[in-house]
């Protein structure tokens, strides 16, 4: 059975589906590892690393003859045809967004599984990509912040007077806030943070931020995701934050509901009311963004002299971890496909769909599309 991990196509994309030292997991499992050559030149993993650790490297196509395919953008249209009838597939794969490689998927005979739709359980907690390339996210978030403001974030004694820190609100406290949050307060900065679930203020608290407390309904929606919310209570909510907003120097934006535009937190307005010079770091850019004008992969600069950084591949953008963490979360959803094998067979994988991991993360199985209408 041949596992095999394509170069990722997608510009700006620098991780890698596999790295070295998570191969022998594989291997003991008795599945060979193909490569193809570079794949993981983004995520400092040569060739030669990759064949210490027991993998081959093949120049050239490396799908034709995988069972299964392991990367982390979903493989377009055309990789998919050329892949066999019954092969695997297990990358980030959006069932809204992403029709034309479900489709694909479909009409190849294909098993695709997308780790955006593993269940946010305890079991599954090992195989959850989201939560860790989220936590790549916050922590470049906040070193965006850092970089592009023009103030210290710690306080400074100094023999030339006192340096006040910087003021940083986080907007959105789930992984990706959560871990702009620690990083900003290592920092030295003074950090608050709000989120639509009141669920998250222990967590925001024992990281020694404070949780702004605004007098809206709970939004906590299933799987410990926000659910989306009306316009009426975004323009409340927008209302209630724009003192806050106006206070920071720096603002870190994490909120998203997956499968759907981000909500607009900051709108023009708000963002014409801050301070010159004020930050503001959109992670949810590439979903319609969280701050309005903010465009992924670039820094807008306001009249107003705010500038907004629209975040763009931003895991990829610490590809070494993000690819080693994404790597065992993949390795951890494929060993819970294989069936155990018995003395002198051959491995074989073990599609139980009784089990909720891979009910929830199957989008298409054997000419099926499983996800239709949801």
């Amino acid at each position: 059975m041949l596992v095999a991990v394509p170069k990722e196509i997608r510009d700006g994309e620098l991780r890698v589906a596999l790295v070295p030292d998570i191969i022998n997991k594989l291997t003991r499992l008795g599945l060979d590892v193909a490569i193809e050559s570079g794949a993981g030149l983004g995520a400092q993993a040569n060739d030669d690393a990759y064949k210490a650790a027991g993998a081959q490297i093949v120049s050239g196509d490396v799908l034709k003859s995988a069972d299964v395919v392991l990367s982390v953008t979903a493989l377009t249209p055309a990789q998919i045809a050329t892949l066999k009838k019954g092969a695997i597939t297990i990358s980030f794969l959006s069932i809204v967004n992403q029709r034309e490689s479900v489709e694909a998927a479909v009409k190849a005979g294909v098993t695709a599984f997308s780790l955006e739709l593993v269940p946010r359980i305890s079991r599954a907690q090992s195989m959850d990509a989201l939560t860790s390339q989220a936590l790549c996210a916050g922590y470049r978030a906040a070193l965006v912040g850092a970089e592009l403001s023009p103030r210290f974030f710690p306080m400074l004694m100094t023999a030339a007077g006192t340096v006040t820190p910087a003021q940083v609100l986080v907007l959105g406290a789930g992984v990706a806030g959560l871990q702009a949050i620690a990083t900003a307060r290592r920092l030295g900065a003074v950090v608050s943070a709000y989120d639509v679930r009141p669920s998250s203020a222990d967590e925001v608290k024992s990281m020694g931020a404070t949780f702004i407390e605004l007098e809206l309904e709970s939004l906590e929606g299933a799987g410990g995701y926000a659910r989306e919310m009306t316009e009426e209570r975004a323009a409340k909510q927008r209302e209630l934050l724009t003192p806050y907003i106006a206070k920071s120097h720096v603002v870190i934006t994490t909120a998203a509901v997956p499968g759907r535009t981000a909500p607009r937190l900051m709108t023009a307005a708000m963002i014409d009311a801050m301070q010159e010079g004020t930050v503001i770091v959109d992670l949810a850019a590439e979903t319609g963004g969280n701050a309005e004008g903010s465009k992924p992969g670039e820094i807008i600069t306001t009249a107003k002299g705010v500038r907004i950084w629209g975040g763009k591949d931003v895991p990829s953008q610490l590809s070494f971890h993000a690819s080693s963490l994404y790597s065992r979360n993949v390795v951890n959803l494929l060993t819970l496909l294989t069936k155990p094998s018995v003395e002198g067979s051959q491995l074989a994988f073990d599609i139980n769909f009784d089990d909720e991991i891979i009910d929830g993360s199957a989008v298409t199985h054997a000419g099926v599309d499983r996800k239709a209408g949801k």
